[in-house]
């Protein structure tokens, strides 16, 4: 029974994080995780679309980037946590089992979720990021390690925070991703406080210290991959490997002439992607039942 009660925040260990719950009250629940340096407005441009299709969608400010849930340890940002604080989102709504989209980020938390918390999904969405461990062989194996530079450069203490904190080079950084000007304004904006500029960096710092379990599990929840052939970040390579962690049905698809900031780019797109996966596993699941 899914909760019809909305939700504006949810708390975790002392940790207050903000959500932006909308859409129809009784749709499916649909929880949206971000990715880095971005917050829930980098679904804005998709959640109309899923609204339309009758779902609801929650979307929290994660770790970091929430005021109120602001740890200064780098710890504190390990993939377990991260997991957990999913967890309490959705058991705090009252919204179980739900749909998990995420993206960059949030792409890799959803994975690590659906490994390890498979019973609270029906289906998983990653969109740009391959499965964690997927990533991590092509950093081994391909041109993705240069591909990730930014990550090395982020575990240098301050110099990170420094860059992220001026609006001009954050912006400018950004653009030459293939972000779009009001897209780098937003998220530049956002970084100009050092309390997230320092949240959002840990995450990669505290990337070592996740449990290696949770990072190399397999998947057993319905999957859709979501990737573009011009993201800066994301190698083939990843993507291509991810098949092999997960035992259940998987969709992967390429989006050609696409920049990593797929919501913010092809959002109808990606929402037409995200509501046929949602749809057909929603339809088996009424059949079973």
């Amino acid at each position: 029974m899914v909760s019809e009660k909305r939700i504006d925040t949810f708390s975790r260990d002392g940790l207050t994080f903000d959500v932006r719950d909308t859409g129809p009250i009784d749709g499916v629940p649909v929880v949206l995780l971000h990715g880095f340096p971005q917050d829930s407005r980098s679904w804005d441009k998709v959640v109309p679309v899923l609204h339309a299709h009758g779902y609801r969608t929650l979307a929290p400010d994660q770790r970091g980037y929430s005021p109120g849930a602001r740890p200064r340890r780098r710890r504190d940002y390990r993939g377990d946590e991260l997991v957990a604080d999913v967890a309490a989102l959705i058991e705090q709504a009252g919204v179980g089992p739900v749909h998990l989209v995420g993206h960059d980020w949030g792409a890799a938390v959803t994975w690590m979720t659906a490994a390890a918390r498979p019973e609270l999904l029906r289906t998983m969405t990653a969109v740009s990021v391959p499965h964690v461990e997927a990533f991590v062989r092509a950093m081994l194996t391909s041109t993705q390690g240069l591909r990730s530079w930014y990550m090395f450069f982020f575990q240098l203490p301050w110099l990170p925070e420094r860059v992220l904190t001026d609006p001009r080079l954050a912006r400018r950084a950004l653009r030459r991703t293939g972000q779009s000007e009001e897209g780098a304004a937003r998220d530049a904006a956002r970084m100009a406080d050092p309390r997230t500029a320092r949240g959002a960096v840990n995450w990669y710092r505290a990337m070592v210290l996740t449990t290696p379990d949770i990072v190399r599990s397999t998947v057993h929840v319905p999957a859709l991959q979501v990737w573009s052939d011009h993201d800066t970040a994301i190698g083939p390579r990843g993507p291509a490997l991810s098949p092999r962690f997960v035992e259940a049905p998987l969709a992967c698809v390429t989006l050609p002439g696409v920049s990593h900031w797929i919501p913010d780019e092809a959002p109808d797109a990606l929402a037409g992607l995200i509501v046929e996966h949602l749809r057909g596993h929603d339809r088996a699941g009424s059949a079973e039942s």
